[in-house]
């Protein structure tokens, strides 16, 4: 019995990490089909490392794999962005909290927070973005919690890819990214909470103004 060689897992996370990027700085668009042959060909590499990197990316929710279409990047509408964010707005205010009662330090966030204002391209804004929110909860001291707000950092990264294409709103973000981060230094735990989930609740709303209510995502 013969067994086909396991990919070469450099190579595998090199694709994946290129492929991504390119999805969350709009380089590659939502319903764009991504073509084994073809990103094989752009990488240097052979097909094996791609098929195993979209096998990755469609258990992260940034592709979709189909019988019929192939893989696609994953098309962002109202109830995958609704879905999406109800989790953040569940779990991220509240770690978020524990981060802050920690006493953890929020120098990550910070920085992020830096970069984002001397960015001079929106993919650069887009990746300290995500920077600066992950730097607030990963300090929360629960490993699980953490890991859930991850399994969806890609794809709250992709509704926002899309969002800010058709409505450019990052001076507003970043001023409450400011906020928040001030909050949290202050120690002042539900303050910083609530400012963090009007932050998200308030982005939704905007980007998908006829298909949620005033309360937050519908």
């Amino acid at each position: 019995m013969t067994f086909a060689p396991a990919p070469n897992p450099s190579r595998t996370q090199y694709v994946l990490e290129a492929i991504k990027h390119a999805i969350l700085t709009a380089r590659l668009l939502p319903g764009q089909a991504l073509v084994e042959a073809e990103l094989a060909a752009q990488f240097g590499v052979s097909k094996t490392p791609v098929r195993e990197a979209l096998k990755t990316l469609a258990g992260t929710g940034l592709v979709v794999m189909s019988q019929y279409k192939g893989v696609t990047v994953r098309l962002v509408d109202a109830t995958m962005a609704r879905e999406v964010y109800d989790v953040r707005l569940l779990l991220e205010p509240e770690a978020l909290r524990r981060s802050i009662r920690r006493g953890a330090s929020l120098e990550a966030a910070q920085e992020a927070l830096e970069r984002a204002d001397s960015a001079l391209d929106k993919a650069d804004k887009s990746l300290a973005n995500r920077d600066f929110h992950r730097a607030l909860y990963l300090p929360c001291g629960n490993p699980l919690l953490s890991r859930m707000l991850d399994e969806v950092r890609d794809q709250a990264a992709l509704v926002s890819t899309v969002a800010w294409s058709a409505v450019p709103s990052w001076d507003r973000e970043a001023d409450e990214h400011r906020e928040i981060l001030r909050l949290a230094l202050a120690s002042d735990e539900e303050a910083a909470a609530g400012a963090l989930h009007h932050h998200i609740a308030s982005f939704v709303r905007r980007a998908f103004p006829d298909d949620v209510d005033g309360g937050g995502p519908a």
